[in-house]
């Protein structure tokens, strides 16, 4: 198979929702689908052998939420799939955000009950924002739902996003029977199975089958046909251009837990998402890619994106576009078709493992093929590096991997000098920066109760932080001995003293801190230096430090303290963002 080939069959995507949607059961009802487990249960088995081997994953079950996200890789029908399992609890996001750096595009689960949520919301528009193309699935059908034209009409009117619905629904809670599948033009009607444990049975035919007419009763029949006829003269018009483009999204109906629909979404995601698209380096890029290159999504015309792309074996579409573009790019626009190796680090975990406390950075694959054993630069420290224990996830599961492709997210083991956000690249002008900085919302000291535990909480802290999930704060010298943590939500400190005490054997106190903002500080004039904090003029409780890149900050116990500051102090200027985003 040519590299093309590799390259157009891989499909690397997250699911994202608002808690309880079904994200993660939809998860495992892919991997079902995909032959990649047997039975559904076994993705939670395997996370609860886990939790008891380390402890890690009892949290989550305490909580009933994902913590961490997960890579899961398996082929189906002739593509090599990344599916990206994401955290929902919005105390997590950053996590989640991350994420989404690393991926193509993305499935959106939505309570067909509840309808777009808070947290849908803030992910959307995560994706929205990357110019990300976004699949929607109306998940838990078989229970009392909202109208599903009020559920389409809702997107467009919350997300404004245009909605062209490929699977209709066939009911509603203990009437739903089957789905519609608008492009064939046949019915699905599906049979529960005990506890949704295998593929459900289906049975196809016209919606003028006799069959059809005996499972639906006489309201819902004749609803579903008005629908259909409403959506057919006004609904609009399925156009692959403008999903790849991120301007209109895919609907789908169905219930994970009962495995209807699940194969409908999973083929036409599938075929219809977008192959790995180039990515931009951070400084002036030459070069010249084997077969072409492609357009990023934001830039993709009607013509590149019209076409789906197939399993390998046939000529793809997606190696159409990769040839049919200009072979040399003067920008910093780095083809995925380009020879040399690059990737960039997405997310650090620590401890996946707990037999050899080792530590896994997740790192997607950009350009070039990924070769074991190979020899790359890493651009921050300067050093090359070999890069031999590599591996293919699955979960917590793991095996070596030889060789990778981009679109690829692979695990490397062993690196500690490895930082979220890393570039690692045979070619020295590629630098990717991918990965923004959030600014904390929540803020706490812990330390540690116990003298004999100091080696091992300070050891299991600092491998803590590398993750970057939650960061720390030098605060000014004199103020406390203590570690002030930096956070998105509350529950990340829970985690880091749950993790302390479980992996690490060290127990940690948490005490509250005075401050909820924090800002970053650069002087007003871009000529002039930040003067000492001692001399700026403050009212009680406000503080000042850096974070882990040095870069001044303010934390400030109230918003008045901060209007405060800043019009005593006019030759400072506060930014929200980390400064090298501000700029």
């Amino acid at each position: 198979m040519s590299p093309a080939q590799e390259i157009a069959r891989r499909r690397t995507f997250a699911i994202i929702s608002h808690p309880d949607a079904g994200k993660t059961t939809l998860t495992e009802k892919f991997l079902l689908y995909g032959n990649a487990i047997h039975l559904a249960g076994t993705v939670t088995a395997r996370k609860n052998q886990r939790a008891t081997a380390s402890d890690w994953m009892e949290l989550e079950k305490q909580r009933g939420i994902s913590i961490s996200s997960t890579v899961l890789q398996f082929d189906y029908s002739g593509f090599a799939v990344n599916l990206l399992d994401t955290p929902g609890h919005k105390d997590f996001s950053e996590d989640t955000y991350r994420v989404l750096t690393a991926v193509d595009a993305a499935l959106m689960v939505i309570d067909a009950a509840k309808g777009v949520e808070a947290q849908t919301r803030k992910l959307f528009e995560v994706c929205r924002r990357r110019g990300i193309p976004i699949f929607t699935f109306m998940n838990k059908c078989d229970r009392p739902t909202r109208n599903a034209l009020e559920l389409l009409d809702e997107l467009e009117s919350v997300l404004g996003l245009q909605s062209s619905p490929v699977v209709w629904p066939l009911g509603n809670g203990p009437s739903f029977r089957g789905v519609f599948d608008r492009r064939t033009r046949q019915v699905h009607l599906f049979e529960r199975v005990p506890g949704g444990a295998f593929q459900a049975p289906v049975e196809v035919a016209s919606l003028s089958d006799p069959i059809v007419r005996e499972k639906l009763d006489d309201y819902t029949y004749e609803q579903v046909k008005e629908q259909l006829e409403m959506l057919d003269g006004a609904g609009h018009p399925f156009n692959l251009a403008a999903v790849r483009a991120g301007q209109q999204t895919p609907v789908y109906f169905g219930s994970a837990i009962n495995n209807f629909g699940i194969q409908l979404l999973l083929d036409g995601f599938l075929n219809d998402s977008v192959p790995p698209a180039p990515r931009r380096s951070a400084k002036p890029f030459n070069g010249t890619a084997q077969n072409g290159a492609v357009t990023p999504p934001s830039q993709r015309d009607n013509s590149a994106a019209g076409v789906a792309a197939p399993g390998p074996g046939s000529t793809s579409p997606a190696a159409v576009a990769l040839n049919s573009q200009p072979s040399t790019l003067n920008s910093q626009i780095v083809p995925v078709t380009y020879p040399k190796f690059s990737a960039f680090v997405f997310k650090i975990q620590a401890n996946m493992d707990p037999k050899h406390r080792d530590r896994i950075a997740f790192v997607r694959i950009c350009s070039g093929k990924f070769e074991r054993d190979m020899v790359v630069n890493h651009p921050r420290s300067g050093k090359s590096m070999r890069l031999s224990s590599s591996h293919k996830l699955f979960g917590q599961e793991r095996e070596t991997v030889d060789e990778a492709w981009p679109g690829d997210v692979i695990g490397l083991v062993g690196h500690s000098e490895f930082h979220i956000g890393d570039t690692l690249t045979e070619d020295k002008s590629i630098e990717y920066d991918e990965i923004p900085r959030f600014p904390p919302e929540v803020f706490t000291f812990i330390s540690n109760p116990n003298p004999s535990d100091a080696k091992k909480f300070r050891a299991g802290l600092d491998q803590l932080l590398q993750e970057g999930v939650v960061q720390s704060l030098n605060l000014r010298a004199g103020m406390t001995t203590s570690t002030l943590l930096a956070a998105v939500g509350q529950l990340q400190f829970e985690v880091v003293q749950f993790r302390l005490e479980s992996e690490y054997g060290a127990a940690s106190r948490l005490d509250p801190s005075p401050w909820t903002i924090m800002k970053w500080m650069t002087p007003a004039n871009p000529e002039e230096k930040l003067g000492d904090p001692a001399h700026f003029v403050v009212a009680s409780g406000v503080a000042f430090g850096t974070d882990k890149l040095d870069q001044p900050v303010a934390l400030f116990p109230t918003e008045w303290t901060m209007r405060y500051f800043l019009e005593k102090n006019p030759s400072v200027k506060l930014h929200d963002l980390p400064l090298e985003q501000a700029r």
